[in-house]
Parts: C-alpha cells; structure tokens; sequence
C-alpha cells in the first residue's frame, strides 16, 4: 500500500514536473515582456500550479482542452492582479521629478508640460486648442484615417499631460498667476 503511495505521489512530482519545464518559459517571456522580473515569473508561475492543482483535486478540469494555455491564462491573470497592486505603491524616486521655480509664469509652466507629452502631441494640441482647427482638418493636416482616430490621438495626448501633473502632484492652483 504505501509504494502505491510512493508512485502516486512520484506521478503527481513528475506531472508537475514536467509541466513546469513546458510551460515555464512562456510565461517568463510574458511576464518579461510586459515588465517583470525572473523572481516575478517564478513566483507567479509557482501561484500558477497552485491554482492549478487546487482545481485538479476539486476536479474542475474536465473541459481544459490545453494544459499550457490553460496555465498561461492563470499566468496572466496573476501577472495583471500583481502589476495592479504594484503600480499603486511606487517609490517617489521611480519617477521623473521636475521642479519649476516658482517665479516661473503660469503660461511658462502649461507650455513646459505640454512638452512633455512629445513634439507631436503639443503640435496636434496646438491644433485643436490654440488654432481651433475643426477636427476635420486635424484629420487631414496629420493624416490620421479618420475623425475617431483624430479624438484618441487628442486624448491620448491629453492623458499624458495629465499623467505628469498627476506624477508631479500638481494642482489647478499651481497654473494661476
């Protein structure tokens, strides 16, 4: 009785195993691609198998089809769950800290940070908001395909911007003279 034990449990090592060395390296590409380190990889794909095994002894595998994807998509959904949780709590040092004398115009300081959003970004605000062009010919002059791309790429830009003063909590007050 117990080497029916021993071969269960050296079957269940060996699974795993196994499935560890085919699935593994999917995963770290995925999770390096979408910023992660190796120990992140590693310790996701560990929760990964964990999960996996826990419905495995609840026996609600019955329909996975493929075993690699099945795992991946837990990968993923981990990965999204841990960047979430992780982005909230980022050091100060992390990001870019620019400090503006205080003695600077307002104007000065709208203009410094519509800079940040890119050479492109401040040409296509100028646009709509400076020489308040329609968007039609915001379509035309910057060759976008249509009036919909136009307005993402607005926001896009809009968001940006907003995403720095956010970074370098600023505040309405900050802009007035």
């Amino acid at each position: 009785m117990n080497n029916t034990r021993l071969s269960t449990v050296e079957l269940r090592e060996a699974f795993f195993t196994a499935l560890y060395k085919k699935t593994f390296p999917t995963v770290a590409r995925y999770i390096a691609r979408m910023g992660g380190t190796q120990t992140e990889a590693q310790d996701i794909f560990q929760d990964t198998l964990i999960i996996y095994y826990e419905k495995i002894a609840a026996q609600q595998t019955s329909n996975i089809i493929n075993e690699q994807v099945y795992l991946l998509g837990i990968a993923q959904k981990l990965w999204f769950r841990h960047y979430k949780a992780n982005s909230r709590n980022q050091a100060l040092s992390d990001f870019d800290t620019v400090v503006l004398p205080d003695e600077l115009p307002a104007s000065e300081k709208i203009l410094h940070y519509l800079g940040t959003a890119g050479k492109k970004c401040m040409e296509l605000l100028k646009a709509y908001y400076y020489d308040r062009l329609p968007t039609e010919d915001v379509v035309k002059e910057f060759g976008y395909s249509g009036l919909h791309s136009a307005t993402v790429a607005k926001y896009k830009c809009m968001e940006k911007v907003r995403d720095t003063v956010k970074r370098n909590s600023l505040y309405y007050a900050d802009f007035i003279e």
